[in-house]
C-alpha cells in the first residue's frame, strides 16, 4: 500500500521532496514527510523586516481573506479535509464521527464577526490597527501598539480546531508562524495551509505560514531552530514531559507561553435534587462535560463533587444520580461523543476492581470498554483520580460546599457548577483555589476565543506591545533641568 505523504508548507511552498518513513502516535499509520533537518535554514523567518508586508494590510483585508478561506474549507468540496479526515480517522484520539464532525465545524471558525468578537475582547483592533496615544498625568504623550512576532507553535493534537485557531490568532496578530504538527494530528494543518496555497498563494497571509512534522525531542534540529534570532515566542501545548523539555531552550529574547496539561472538575450543589427535573438536567449537563471529545480534553469533567450529602439517603441519590448521569452519556451526539475509540486497559482493570468492593464504590457501566460512572461511598475520589479517561468519571458525595474545594488546586482549569446560584456564590473563591475557567454545567467544551485561557490571556502574550514616548520640556519635566543639590 503506499503510504501517505504530509507535505511541508514553507511560506506558500508545498514540499514533497527528501521523504522520511514517520509513524504516527498510536502506531495506527505511517506516513511520509520531508526531513526537517534538510529545510531548517528555510522554516526561520530569516530578517524580521520581512513581517513589513503585513503591515500593509487592513483588518478589513485580514477579515476578508478569513472569509474567503471558510467558504474554502467547506468540508464538502475540500479534498485536502477530506483527505485529512480520512487518515485522522486512524491518528486523532477520537472516534470518526467526532472527527468528522470538527473538520465540518472548521469553516464556521471564520466569520467576520466571530473573528472580530474575538479580536476586540482580548487585544482591541485599534492596537493592531495603528499607534493608540493617550496624554499621562506628567504630560508625556504615550504611544502603544501591538506588532506580530516570528512564533513557534508546539499545537496539541487531541482537538482538530487547534490547528485552525492557532493560525487565526497569527493571522489577526500579523505573526510569522511555523506551526510544529502533532504526531495525533498531523494533517489538519497542513490541509489549511495547502487550502491557503491554493487560495491565495502569494497573499502575505499565505507567506507567513509554515507547517512541519518533525519528531519531538529531536535535539539537534531543536537546538539549531529553537533560537531568539529564528523565533522570538515559542506557544506550546502539551504534557508534563513536553512542556519540561521545551524550557531547556528558553533563554533572554525567547518567550515561551504555556498552555500545559490541566485537569478538569464539576460541582453539583444540592438544590439539583430538589425535583426529578433538575436531577435529570444536571446529568444531561455532566454528561456532556465529562464525554465531550470522549474526555480526551483538558476541559472534560473526570472528578465532580456532589452535594448530595454522605448519609444512606444522600448515597442513594447520588447513585441515581450516577446512573442518570451514564445514560445521558450514552445518549449524546455521536459528533460529541462516542464509546472510546479504546478504553484504556489500565483504567478499566482499575475500573474492574472496585466493582468487587461495592461496599465503597459503586461502578455503573464500563463493562464494554463505553465508559462508566464511579460513584464513591464516602467523600474521597478514588486513587486514581487524575487518571480518568475514556468517558470514566467519579462522582464523590460531600455535606457541604466547603468540601468542594478539594475539587481544585493549581492543575485545574475548568470547572463546571450547577446550578447557576452555586457559581455565583463560588466564583470569588475558586480562584483561590487554583480554578482558571469557571462554566455553566454542560458547557466547558464550547471554548471562547474571546475569553482567558489557562489563566492567562494568549493573544496579548503572543503579540509584541510596543511603546513610544513623546515628551518635551515644555509639556513634561526633563530629567536634565532636575536641581542639582550637594552630596
Amino acid at each position: 500500500m503506499t503510504k501517505p505523504i504530509a507535505p511541508m508548507i514553507i511560506r506558500g511552498e508545498v514540499i514533497t521532496e527528501n521523504l522520511i518513513e514517520v509513524g504516527g502516535r498510536g502506531n495506527d499509520l505511517s506516513f511520509l514527510t520531508p526531513d526537517a533537518h534538510k529545510y531548517i535554514d528555510r522554516l526561520p523567518l530569516g530578517n524580521p523586516a520581512r513581517l513589513g508586508d503585513m503591515y500593509k494590510l487592513s483588518f478589513g483585508d485580514i477579515l476578508d481573506y478569513a472569509e474567503a478561506l471558510g467558504k474554502a474549507l467547506d468540508f464538502s468540496e475540500n479534498k485536502y479535509l477530506q483527505q485529512a479526515c480520512e487518515l485522522s480517522y486512524l491518528t486523532a484520539p477520537t472516534t470518526p464521527t467526532i472527527v468528522k464532525g470538527s473538520y465540518m465545524n472548521l469553516r464556521n471558525m471564520l466569520s467576520r464577526e466571530f473573528i472580530t468578537e474575538m479580536v476586540e475582547t482580548t487585544v482591541g483592533v485599534k492596537y493592531l490597527e495603528g499607534w493608540v496615544r493617550q496624554r499621562l498625568l506628567d504630560g508625556t504623550e504615550l504611544d502603544v501598539r501591538c506588532f506580530g512576532a516570528r512564533t513557534l507553535h508546539i499545537v496539541a493534537g487531541n482537538a482538530t480546531g487547534l490547528s485552525l485557531w492557532t493560525i487565526i490568532r497569527n493571522m489577526v496578530l500579523r505573526s510569522d508562524a511555523i506551526i510544529k504538527a502533532p504526531s495525533n494530528d498531523p494533517f489538519t494543518a497542513l490541509a489549511i495551509a495547502r487550502t491557503m496555497v491554493d487560495m491565495a498563494p502569494d497573499h502575505p497571509l499565505t507567506k507567513h505560514l509554515s507547517v512541519a512534522y518533525w519528531k519531538g525531542g529531536d535535539q539537534a534540529f531543536e537546538q539549531r531552530l529553537y533560537q531568539p534570532q529564528n523565533i522570538e515566542k515559542i506557544i506550546a501545548w502539551g504534557g508534563f514531559a513536553a512542556m519540561k523539555h521545551v524550557t531547556q531552550y528558553i533563554q533572554p529574547g525567547l518567550e515561551l507561553i504555556s498552555l500545559d496539561p490541566k485537569r478538569s472538575a464539576s460541582i453539583i450543589g444540592k438544590a439539583s435534587f430538589d425535583s426529578e427535573a433538575a436531577m435529570r438536567e444536571a446529568a444531561v449537563r455532566l454528561a456532556s462535560d465529562i464525554g465531550a471529545i470522549n474526555q480526551k480534553g483538558c476541559i472534560c469533567a473526570r472528578t465532580i463533587y456532589v452535594q448530595s450529602g454522605t448519609d444512606a439517603a444522600g448515597l442513594e441519590k447520588l447513585n441515581t444520580f450516577g446512573r442518570y448521569v451514564y445514560d445521558a452519556m450514552l445518549a449524546l451526539p455521536n459528533t460529541l461523543s462516542t464509546a472510546p475509540k479504546r478504553y484504556d486497559p489500565t483504567l478499566k482493570a482499575e475500573v474492574d476492581a472496585l466493582r468487587l468492593d461495592d461496599e465503597w464504590y459503586k461502578v455503573i457501566g464500563g463493562k464494554d470498554g463505553e465508559g462508566a460512572i464511579i460513584c464513591s461511598q464516602v467523600p474521597e475520589p478514588v486513587s486514581f483520580a487524575a487518571r480518568l479517561d475514556d468517558r470514566t468519571a467519579n462522582l464523590v458525595p460531600v455535606d457541604s460546599l466547603g468540601e468542594m474545594m478539594d475539587a481544585v488546586d493549581a492543575y485545574t482549569q475548568t470547572v463546571g457548577v450547577y446550578p447557576e446560584s452555586v457559581k455565583d456564590e463560588l466564583k470569588d473563591i475558586l480562584p483561590l483555589y487554583g480554578a482558571q475557567r469557571i462554566v455553566s454545567l454542560g458547557y466547558a467544551a464550547a471554548m471562547k476565543f474571546a475569553a482567558p485561557q489557562d489563566s492567562i490571556e494568549p493573544m496579548r502574550r503572543m503579540g509584541k506591545w510596543i511603546s513610544n514616548q513623546i515628551a518635551s520640556p515644555e509639556t513634561t519635566a526633563a530629567p536634565w533641568l532636575r536641581p542639582s543639590i550637594e552630596a
